[in-house]
């Protein structure tokens, strides 16, 4: 699968992302010399943690037959310390139904199992880049 970022020409620094039939704005903030026209690459990385653990409660619950109704998972940045390799996130699983407490401490297991994290956490990731001649 790709993934192809291209340049809106009518913002200063936005760009669209395409992701199969999606398409999700990606844009500095005003600081950056952007318009905020849509979440930066660091909010898309921190809301790919949130939406991964949002969805694997819901599978695993399903799995399960756990009758979780509401799911809400809310990510809080703290990139003081990014430059000096530390970029911390923390995650506050919200489960909405009639859950048990055994219940409700499988489904934040799930959450903490969630593949993202395990890719944010627990791999290397390989990054190569290459210039396309026109």
């Amino acid at each position: 699968m790709s993934i192809t970022v291209k340049r809106d020409l009518s913002q200063p620094m936005r760009h669209i992302v395409h992701v199969r039939n999606h398409l999700i704005p990606a844009d500095g903030s005003v600081e950056e010399g952007g318009a905020d026209a849509g979440p930066s690459p660091h909010d898309l990385y921190d809301a790919a943690l949130g939406a991964c653990k949002a969805l694997t409660v819901v599978w695993y619950a399903k799995r399960k037959g756990i009758p979780v109704e509401d799911i809400e998972v809310t990510i809080d940045r703290d990139a003081s310390d990014e430059r000096k390799g530390v970029y911390r996130l923390s995650a506050a699983l919200h489960l909405g139904g009639d859950l048990s407490e055994s219940q409700r401490a499988d489904l934040l297991a799930a959450a903490e199992k969630c593949p993202i994290q395990k890719l944010m956490t627990g791999v290397t990731t390989e990054i190569t880049t290459t210039l396309v001649q026109p």
